[in-house]
């Protein structure tokens, strides 16, 4: 088993992102640490049932996430990562931001808010990795190259290029700073996205509206920080 950080999730290692950055390890030093035995050992445990979800192993711990597809590992911070959420009070109110935000061009636009902080951020104690598996981020890619097509000529000999598989069964999607190793509530906005389906750049779950007023709950006292 292998576990490698997608192309998406390649911008936690750029300076310019305004959510967790790693900036001091390369992508290919944070997969060589993810990959060691210890946690590829524990992952492959608990996802088959050998060990529960939820419970610290070697100071790592597995979620389920919020679809088969997805798994969430917890393990100690052994970057420069900062904290990306942080509850919200009356001395950091003031800094409060609000807007309509795309994570890439072919997504639409969603209602967020987050925190900018004069001082900047904490180290973060833990590093959350949320994992799609092979098969959700191919479906997902092939529908994006799909909708490239038809915007562009792309085709080699008269047939179109298909888009490369994904070359690892378990790819990072995105990377969590946090004080804390448990998981933190899906952000409303990202619940929606997901709903719309693959051709909003969602993953195509449907909305829970338990879990989505679970989610309000949360994201009224804690915003995500930038």
């Amino acid at each position: 088993m292998e576990i490698k950080i997608t192309e998406f999730a390649e911008r936690h290692f750029d300076p310019k992102f305004g959510a967790t950055k790693i900036l001091n390890m390369s992508k290919e030093d944070v997969e060589k640490h993810i990959n060691n035995h210890i946690i590829i050992d524990t992952f492959k445990s608990v996802i088959s049932n050998h060990l529960s979800y939820g419970e610290s192993y070697n100071d790592i711990i597995v979620h389920e996430g919020y679809a088969p597809f997805c798994k969430l590992v917890a393990i100690k911070n052994f970057t420069d990562a900062k904290v990306g959420s942080m509850p919200i009070t009356l001395e950091n109110y003031q800094y409060l931001r609000s807007g309509y935000v795309a994570r890439r061009e072919s997504e639409l636009p969603v209602f967020s808010r987050w925190l900018e902080l004069p001082l900047g951020k904490p180290k973060a104690d833990y590093l959350m990795f949320v994992l799609y598996s092979k098969e959700q981020i191919d479906k997902e890619a092939t529908f994006e190259h799909q909708k490239e097509l038809g915007k562009y000529e792309c085709k080699i000999g008269g047939k179109p290029i298909e888009p490369v598989p994904f070359d690892a069964d378990w790819g990072v999607v995105a990377i969590l700073g946090q004080s804390h190793p448990n998981e933190e509530k899906m952000k409303p906005e990202t619940m929606l996205r997901n709903a719309l389906g693959v051709e909003e750049g969602g993953s195509g779950v449907p909305l829970n509206r338990e879990a989505y007023l679970e989610s309000v709950t949360f994201w009224n006292e804690n915003a995500t920080i930038k």
